[in-house]
């Protein structure tokens, strides 16, 4: 625990009004998450002003809030004053967790594409090599094999330290993380030292809140700066995708050790002899410990990337190739990544989380790879997000598939039908003769695309992969494509 005066201390301008010996056994932001001894952060929102909340904490037990304006707390509360939320949280809540990332190596894996299979399988090669590993990813935090729900790919800085806290406590010897550009902007990761830091590529996305695709690759090298600080632990590497032209500027960010790879380029770590299957992969990945002969049962040439970004991390962590292949080898899949839905058909059904230009160019030339007829896009564009790419997505669903049909992925407060006829600009450029159909309900487009599948077809849905819901302008509800594919299926009997 920590008084309100230790706090206090490390923020320049603070004020304390009460008592600055009191200990607080917590910090939450979530006013629902608030216990006996908590300090409570008073975030001041658009629809909803933490202060309000301030009566509620006090009955739940709460010793003190963290605020910056001058408010009446009831009696026996603290009051710890600061001149900014955000930086004060930045700084004492690490401090308050005694700087939890300090005492296991921490990956961070930062990238448009592939930040979440490459963790994926970071993790089992390191679970493969005896160690205890902690997750923080797009689908779930794991502890072990413990799995707990996350909101965002990255947690605010409140909810990642606790977490952090939970993973030292349970004696985790690693954390892989994803790293999403808004954390990296937003300093969410603040208080971390990362000792390994991942760069798998960059595409076009989340230009609605970066703006121009030079603040969104600076953004994702801001890991690269935070890697090379000086900090309590020794061997900072960080491992980077040379093939894509952001890879350089990764690399002029990281003042130290580098480990890069590739297929194209001159790498540290190359995969040469690649063979894409219907059902897995086989190539052979070399570097400085010689060649190294896989068999896998992912496929996809992306997914080539993501096994040669974690091998680099495992690699830069010091462990053996021997159980680097082994791990590799007995690795399956990820949940919603060119996940396979089978329910006895005669065709393929393919779900995958694609939802940028590149992650769809991705999946389809792998489902063009291994389609033995015709491949059957479903995809959308989300809502509330950047307008660009849809026309884009448009042409590239339309240029790769032989059958399109454009429907809505979590429209949030546009209309549906609005997004949709973005999306169509780039369709209309692309088809010519081929099939395509616009079906705003996404479950009629997903039964639509099953009901036009013949023997030995794909059908590939895009854009939500493993989530299970569909965010609407007035409410979010149950929607999991991989459970209607597989209603769809089976009505098609």
């Amino acid at each position: 625990m920590k008084t309100i005066g230790e706090l206090a201390a490390l923020v320049e301008g603070a004020e304390v009004i009460g008592d600055r010996s009191v200990e607080i056994t917590g910090i939450e932001r979530d006013s629902r998450k608030v216990g006996a001894g908590a300090l409570f952060v008073c975030v001041p929102g658009i629809h909803v002003d933490g202060h309000s909340f301030i009566p509620q904490v006090a009955e739940q037990g709460a010793k003190a809030i963290l605020t910056t304006r001058n408010v009446e707390a009831p009696r026996g509360m603290t009051v710890l004053k600061v001149p900014e939320l955000n930086g004060a949280l930045d700084t004492i809540v690490p401090f308050f967790h005694d700087y939890p990332a300090r005492s296991m190596r921490i990956i961070g894996i930062t990238g448009t594409n592939g930040k979440t299979t490459t963790s994926y399988i970071t993790r089992a090669i390191l679970r493969n090599a005896g160690f205890k590993v902690g997750l923080i990813g797009t689908i779930q935090i794991m502890v072990e094999e413990k799995s707990l729900p996350i909101h965002n790919t990255t947690p605010d800085v409140v909810e990642l330290q606790n977490t952090l806290a939970m993973m030292r406590d349970e004696g985790m010897d690693y954390v892989v993380m994803e790293v999403s550009s808004h954390a990296l902007d937003q300093n969410r990761v603040a208080g971390i030292e990362f000792d390994t830091a991942v760069f798998t590529n960059l595409t076009q996305d989340h230009l609605d809140y970066h703006k121009t695709l030079e603040n969104y690759k600076l953004a994702k090298a801001k890991l690269f700066g935070l890697l090379s600080r000086d900090g309590s632990k020794k061997g900072k590497t960080a491992v980077v995708n040379i093939d894509d032209s952001a890879g350089r500027t990764m690399l002029e960010h990281a003042v130290c050790s580098h480990l890069t790879y590739g297929m194209e380029a001159a790498a540290d770590l190359r995969a040469e002899n690649i063979e894409v299957l219907p059902g897995g992969s086989r190539f052979c990945l070399s570097g400085a410990f010689g060649r190294m002969d896989l068999q896998l049962s992912i496929t996809g040439i992306f997914n080539v990337y993501n096994v040669m970004s974690a091998a680099g991390a495992a690699l830069a962590e010091g462990i053996a190739p021997e159980v680097i292949r082994d791990a590799l080898q007995k690795f399956s899949s990820v949940p919603g990544r060119f996940e396979s839905v089978r329910e006895g058909q005669d065709f393929f059904v393919i779900v995958d989380y694609a939802h940028t230009p590149d992650g769809v160019e991705n999946v389809l030339h792998t489902a063009r790879q291994i389609a033995k007829r015709r491949v059957i896009t479903v995809f959308g564009c989300g809502g509330d997000r950047d307008r660009t790419k849809r026309p884009i997505m448009g042409r590239l669903a339309a240029a790769l598939s032989d059958v399109v049909i454009a429907t809505s992925d979590n429209p949030r407060t546009e209309d549906p039908e609005f997004i949709l006829s973005q999306v169509e600009e780039g369709v209309k450029e692309t088809i010519g003769g081929k099939h395509h159909e616009c079906i705003v309900d996404r479950r009629a487009a997903i039964f639509r695309a099953v009901e036009l599948a013949e023997k030995d077809d794909i059908v590939v849905i895009l854009g939500k992969g493993h989530e299970d819901y569909q965010i609407l302008k007035d409410k979010t509800i149950h929607f999991d494509d991989r459970e209607v594919a597989r209603d769809a299926i089976r009505g098609k009997r």
